[in-house]
């Protein structure tokens, strides 16, 4: 089970009018990257001071600005290599820094297995984005290609990590709980997936150099013999 790009393109232009109208406010794409930051911040130490609910609902605001910034890049043609590493920069920042909230209000709030599993989560969410990164700079799967393999990208952990938060009622933490197991289970299994698809490339890359190779060779032997 992935996420198409074809999919992800179809949601992205639901936010385009939005994106377009922050626009012509004067907010420029990187403006909309740090915005969605701050959001995700507030949001990070709503759930440090155990405001779960709220805190999730923040969060997944905050989650829901990434959507603007590389739409209202692309639909203008300010899209940027400088502006794809500031969005990744601070994507990987901001759930860094919802996951260490949760471990601070968890272990305030007493319970224990919670900041093990959103340290699991963590751990997972980034060797996800670690894995697509070296991918794509040895030169696989270049563009949005590794975005669409594995279980578990960026946006269902949002989706399922909101979810948990949004329906944890302290000292009932089970929502939490679950939700965090699901994303540590679901990053090994899209870590795995995008491991085998660079696998296959490469293999499939070895092949073609192999066939580009010996052609002229044979063509060459081919020639002699006429």
């Amino acid at each position: 089970m992935t996420i198409s790009n074809v999919a992800r393109a179809r949601v992205k232009s639901i936010f385009e009018p939005i994106a377009l109208a922050m626009g012509r406010v004067g907010l420029t794409p990187d403006a909309l990257t740090l915005i969605g930051f701050g959001i995700t911040v507030a949001g990070a130490v709503l759930v440090a001071v155990e405001q779960w609910t709220i805190g999730g609902l923040v969060i997944f605001v905050g989650g829901v600005f990434d959507m603007f910034d590389g739409t209202l890049a692309r639909a203008t043609g300010k899209a940027s290599r400088l502006g794809a590493f500031m969005d990744s920069v601070f994507d990987r920042a901001g759930e860094a820094i919802v996951y260490v909230a949760i471990v601070t209000g968890a272990v305030i709030a007493g319970h224990e297995r919670v900041p093990v599993l959103a340290a699991a989560a963590m751990a997972g969410a980034f060797m996800v984005s670690y894995v697509r990164a070296k991918a794509e700079g040895l030169g696989f799967t270049a563009g949005t290609g590794m975005a669409a393999v594995g279980l578990m990208p960026r946006e269902v952990r949002l989706i399922i990590l909101s979810i948990g938060l949004v329906l944890t009622d302290a000292p009932n933490i089970k929502g939490l709980e679950y939700a965090l197991g699901i994303i540590v289970i679901g990053a090994i299994i899209t870590v795995i997936q995008r491991i085998v698809h660079v696998r296959r490339q490469a293999r499939r890359q070895a092949l073609e150099s192999i066939t580009t190779t010996t052609q002229p060779a044979s063509e060459t032997g081919a020639t002699e013999k006429q």
